[in-house]
């Protein structure tokens, strides 16, 4: 989520598309939290371990 976040991220700003900032942002900080989570054992979505 964090990759798909920073592209959208980099195409919003490129191509100077405002609803594709917003969204990246929203993904990064949601992809960020789950990284975050994730990091520290606890269980994410009802599964510790995702392969």
């Amino acid at each position: 989520m964090l990759i798909i976040g920073i592209i959208c991220l980099v195409l919003g700003f490129v191509l100077g598309i405002s609803i594709l900032w917003t969204i990246g942002i929203i993904i990064l900080v949601i992809g960020a939290i789950l990284w975050i989570l994730g990091a520290v054992g606890r269980p994410v979505g009802g599964r510790r371990h995702w392969f």
